[in-house]
């Protein structure tokens, strides 16, 4: 079977339609988790980008890993998952957002406009990517090595547009198996991740999905201090935030219908989660690198229409961390 990973940045748990959060409305995530397993106990045990993504991508602690803390670089020499797929006989590919690259922003350089060297790309047979960005509308990606090398300009708003490259990616996969009896009557299987900046700060989406949301009517965790300077800066934030969930969950949602066309959704895993969360007002904190619900909490569901996941809607309170992202996903 085919495997990918869709994970956004700071999407806390509790920030979903079927986790009850009366705020939001996530159709197709919801689906996704009803159809699966989802893991209530999941954590972002190391709740920064940097050295969380290291763990995730080699299966170490963020002190092994090589990315022991923000903005540190992975070395090249690391084993990573697309390691164990490329070794197994998969194709790897990756999209988006990296943030283990290694790069220090100061007032004249930007991480967004840094080219990672391709020995830093996790050994992905394609790679597509940024090293951080926190502007939606203005992201920059770059991939290829030498003569191929290539730099541009996404269009539009960020998840939409990355969202298009990996459905470009999933149409050819559908393409190659179709015609590739080489391995299997699927042909050469495939693990693809797309990782998006949102719901990261700064909180904004494109108007139809900013629209939705007022951040007078919406309804703050019982943990939110009656502090005035606190509920406003929660609710201005907010409304932010679950506009950019929801314009997530309508990308899942293309994705899923892709797969459908591409005539994979029937042996493709799907494996959804987030990197962190983010506190927006609980205990009178924002942000995250707290040891609380609200920063490490993530969703964490796997889904698809294959057989051993179909219909079930399990919810298991089995403890997953950063390290157990990559051995779940081989097993």
């Amino acid at each position: 079977p085919n495997v990918i990973w869709i994970f956004g940045d700071q999407h806390r748990a509790q920030a979903l339609g079927y986790a009850g959060d009366p705020n939001v409305h996530t159709p197709h995530i919801d689906r996704l988790a009803a159809e699966g397993l989802t893991l209530t106990a999941a954590v972002g045990g190391c709740p920064l980008c940097s050295p969380y993504r290291g763990a995730l991508l080699s299966g170490r602690y963020p002190h092994n890993s090589g990315v022991p803390c923000h903005q540190g670089l992975l070395p090249a020499d690391q084993p990573t998952i697309a390691d164990a797929f490329n070794d197994a006989g998969y194709r790897t590919a990756y999209f988006g957002k990296w943030h283990v690259g290694g790069f220090e922003e100061g007032p004249d350089q930007r991480a967004g406009l840094y080219v990672i060297p391709p020995e830093h790309r996790g050994h992905f047979d394609d790679w597509i990517g940024y090293e951080n960005n926190n502007s939606q509308w203005d992201c920059w990606v770059h991939g290829g090595k030498g003569n191929d090398a290539f730099q541009y300009r996404l269009p539009g708003y960020e998840t939409d547009a990355l969202t298009d490259l990996f459905i470009d990616y999933l149409a050819e996969q559908g393409k190659q198996q179709a015609s590739d009896d080489s391995k299997t009557s699927y042909g050469k299987p495939f693990f693809a991740a797309l990782s998006v900046q949102p719901p990261h700060n700064p909180y904004v989406a494109p108007a139809e999905w900013m629209d939705r949301h007022t951040p007078g009517a919406l309804t703050l965790r019982a943990n939110v201090p009656d502090i005035l300077r606190v509920v406003e800066k929660a609710r201005r934030e907010l409304a932010g935030y679950y506009a950019m969930i929801e314009n997530l969950d309508w990308n899942v949602g293309r994705i899923r219908a892709a797969l459908e066309q591409a005539g994979l959704a029937h042996n493709t895993h799907i494996i959804f989660f987030s990197d962190h969360g983010d506190m927006h007002g609980s205990h009178g904190q924002f942000l995250k690198t707290n040891p609380w619900e609200e920063s490490i909490r993530v969703p964490f569901i796997i889904g698809g229409h294959v057989p051993q996941y179909a219909n079930q809607g399990g919810r298991l309170p089995a403890p997953v961390n950063h390290v157990d992202v990559g051995p779940t996903t081989l097993g």
